[in-house]
């Protein structure tokens, strides 16, 4: 029995007549004849006395009906219920975030949230993409901002913007006086990379053409998750950096990092949730919030090649090895 066919039982018991409960339920005559007919079969109980005129529903049909009624009564106050869900702006909203975008996204990002969702407490985690994608599946988070596609098929991606890669230099590099970097020959050896930021690594290594960190230089191990730590390393000339345009827009030393010419490497960062939740419309403002606190050039179309990292040689040997 379905929900569609107590809908069709009601409609005859209100109208009385084949005809006019079909037209009430935009369905043919015969298509409710054949409803209601795979209903009383299912059952064993015959629910209308079809040789009364007009229809009338027998003894136990009477009863059927009303259960009928109490039934959608309570389908439709679950719908209710669902879409209140959907379009609540309150409660508790737990946020993880990568931690390489965290500290240049998060202030601009709360304050406009504190505007649009005043009735919303955000408690707010910050942690790698293996980590966040845990936590989204086991319900520790609800949403997290990160880069994608994870290649997940039980988390839903909301894309929201496009972030370049520029690359950061220092004063002696050969590319330091130009208008945009083309990667050189040594920078692959010099390239310094995130203690456990395995996605954020290989993007780095997709945009050198670098399947492993083989080629970089061993003579000092780095153990640090800081974009701050790497952009004064080469300040120090200790390395080369390529890092995310959102982490360079404060910098008063702009000379220090290079664009790339277009197509551009860009890092997709979307909204990602569980497939089971329900809170749209507060999916929709954080969205909007994002958009809106970007800076203009990240909000301008342009030519982008998209990176990718859950597909990389480097990734999958990471985590593998994680998992030994």
């Amino acid at each position: 029995m379905t929900i569609q066919q107590f809908k069709y039982i009601v409609a005859l018991d209100n109208e009385r007549h084949f005809a006019r409960a079909a037209e009430v339920c935009m369905v043919t005559q015969p298509g409710l004849t054949i409803q209601l007919r795979n209903l009383e079969e299912e059952i064993g109980i015959k629910i209308f006395d079809r040789n009364k005129v007009p229809l009338t529903p027998t003894i136990l049909g009477v009863e059927i009906i009303n259960r009928a009624k109490k039934i959608l009564r309570e389908v439709d106050e679950i719908r209710d219920f669902v879409v209140n869900e959907k379009n609540i702006l309150e409660g508790e909203l737990k946020l993880g975030i990568i931690s390489t975008l965290s500290p240049y996204l998060i202030p601009l990002f709360i304050k406009a949230m504190k505007i649009a969702t005043p009735k919303v407490h955000f408690v707010i985690k910050e942690a790698n993409t293996g980590q966040l994608m845990h936590d989204l599946e086991s319900g520790i988070i609800d949403v997290a901002i990160m880069a994608t596609p994870t290649g997940n098929s039980n988390l839903i991606e909301h894309p929201v913007f496009k972030e370049p890669f520029v690359a950061y230099l220092n004063t002696s590099h050969p590319m330091a006086s130009e208008d945009y970097y083309v990667l050189q020959p040594n920078d692959k050896s010099e390239l310094l990379l995130l203690q456990n930021e395995y996605c954020y690594n290989a993007q780095l290594l997709d945009i050198c053409e670098m399947e492993n960190t083989g080629k970089i230089q061993e003579q000092f191990s780095y153990d640090i998750s800081s974009i701050e730590t790497l952009k004064n390393l080469v300040r120090a000339e200790l390395g080369f950096a390529i890092i995310p345009e959102l982490s360079i827009l404060n910098e008063k030393e702009k000379g220090l990092f290079k664009p790339f010419r277009e197509p551009k490497p860009v890092r997709e960062i979307s909204m990602v949730v569980s497939d089971t939740f329900s809170k749209k419309l507060l999916l929709e403002k954080m969205n909007e919030a994002i958009w809106n606190c970007l800076p203009e050039s990240l909000q301008q179309n342009f030519v982008y090649r998209k990176i990718r990292w859950n597909d990389s040689p480097y990734f999958i040997k990471s985590i593998r090895s994680l998992k030994a």
